[in-house]
């Protein structure tokens, strides 16, 4: 039992707090991620020195000249290279410290997404330091780049290792054709129902409807109450693991082609199709809900903020004859759907913050072409093994939550050409088979993501 001082709102530092954490990236956007190896400390260590000012804090985040998104993220090997006390690196939860493609097994990547198969140097103890840089233009990021070039100028201790360019797509959806980012967390004190950007960028609205309770910022942001009712562990000393939390970094490669052909291949016509494709994700392309919109897409629907993210399942769809029980959104956000189990679905969101990269395969086109294409995905939380590897073993990975057996995320799931995904009907359901893998792994990082005065206290230990 919560005391009162609990329930109260915790009042967050946003000065402290990374921008990037509790703000969306600009929209549109165009943005690149890149990977630093770390040689010699104390030119890491100049390094973050020159990095910390250029970072938007989260109370920042509305100024104009801080329209960007940059962030700083460090591994663990990356907080051992800057020469963090040996106490405080044993400090940090044994998770992060064995690092992602360590504990590959355990999150499906096995096969083609196997750690073996991934682009280098991710996976590797290279990896030290994680950079991401987003803008609404060309200029914007090009300005961004030229301070993050000239905090590395002189440093012969660093070096860029990895690049990856990111932009959005002239549909401004997914490769797969989806609206994204839809049905964040509504964190306590910041949550994205509170404050949402608009394309013109940083209008502030009241709450919405849709986005479920408000999270206890103890979820996402060390230091604060979670969901559990206490403070949760947290790196050793306090400056340096307070106003942080853990990144999930992945990169998936998608099969557009693949995809597409799925769907011709169990369908008897393009509008057919269409409804395969809703059924699997949850919602239609346009990003409006089947619960909401069964039979047909309604982009005025999708469109609506009041209304697009408004619905529940155990009221309106108990089961699935709408949505499917096996849908990706259903899956990713169980909703109310468990409120009649022991699993409480606060303890296990996590925010998400996604990307596109890589060319448009043509539209209708049926064959791969080879090009590099997916989506970069960014999991932060504060418990990686009760948020993201929760959300990736129990939700995206199993289907007896729902009651589906051995079934997978039909859209991000560790399929092989066997499995199934059953689409509710009356009066007899549907299932699809031999589902293959959409989304290839093709690396992944555990980071952490210091406060801003963390990054200062990084920067100075060799003072």
């Amino acid at each position: 039992m919560t005391d009162n001082s609990e329930r109260k709102a915790q009042i967050l530092e946003l000065a402290d707090i990374q921008g990037t954490l509790l703000r969306q990236r600009p929209w549109p956007y165009t943005g690149a991620y890149f990977l630093l190896r770390i040689d010699d400390a104390a030119d890491g260590r100049k390094m973050v020195r020159q990095l910390a000012p250029q970072v938007a804090s989260a109370e920042r985040w509305w100024d104009p000249p801080n329209r960007a998104w940059f962030s700083v993220a460090l591994s663990h090997a990356g907080l051992r290279a800057l020469g963090v006390p040996q106490a405080s690196l044993d400090s940090f939860p044994p998770e992060f410290r064995e690092g992602m493609a360590a504990r590959a097994a355990r999150l499906g990547d096995v096969g083609e997404s196997n750690p073996e198969h991934w682009d280098p140097p991710l996976g590797t103890s290279d990896v030290h330091v994680a950079l991401s840089v987003f803008a609404p233009d060309d200029a914007g990021l090009q300005s961004v780049l030229d301070g993050a070039r000239e905090a590395l100028n002189g440093l012969p201790g660093v070096s860029v290792i990895y690049r990856l360019d990111a932009h959005q797509l002239p549909t401004g959806r997914t490769h797969l054709g989806f609206v994204d980012g839809i049905g964040e967390p509504d964190i306590e004190g910041a949550g994205v129902a509170s404050i949402l950007q608009t394309q013109a960028g940083g209008d502030h609205y009241g709450y919405l409807p849709g986005f479920g309770p408000t999270i206890k910022a103890g979820e996402f942001l060390l230091g604060y109450v979670n969901e559990l009712g206490r403070v949760g562990p947290m790196p050793q000393p306090d400056i340096l693991g307070r106003n942080g939390t853990y990144v999930a970094f992945r990169k998936l490669h998608m099969r557009v082609a693949a995809f597409r052909r799925y769907l011709k291949d169990n369908a008897s016509s393009p509008e057919e199709e269409e409804l395969l494709a809703a059924k699997m994700v949850g919602r239609w392309r346009s990003g409006a809900p089947l619960v909401l919109a069964p039979e047909h897409d309604d982009p005025d629907l999708a469109a609506d903020p009041q209304r697009a993210n408004d619905f529940a399942y155990r009221q309106e769809d108990p089961r699935g004859l709408r949505c499917p029980l096996g849908s990706h959104i259903r899956r990713m956000n169980p909703r109310d759907d468990l409120s009649d189990t022991f699993v409480d679905v606060k303890l296990h969101r996590a925010l998400r913050r996604g990307a596109t990269y890589g060319p448009m395969l043509p539209e209708g086109q049926l064959e791969d072409d080879g090009a590099d294409r997916g989506i970069v995905f960014i999991f932060m939380g504060t418990d990686l093994v009760r948020q993201f590897e929760f959300i990736k073993t129990q939700w995206a990975n199993d289907g007896d939550f729902v009651g589906l057996g051995t079934e997978k995320d039909p859209v991000i799931g560790d399929n092989d050409a066997t499995g199934t995904f059953t689409i509710p009907r009356q009066p007899i359901r549907r299932r699809l088979r031999e589902l293959p893998r959409f989304a290839v792994t093709k690396g992944g990082e555990y980071l952490f993501m210091p406060g801003i005065r963390a990054l200062n206290w990084l920067a100075e230990l060799d003072a």
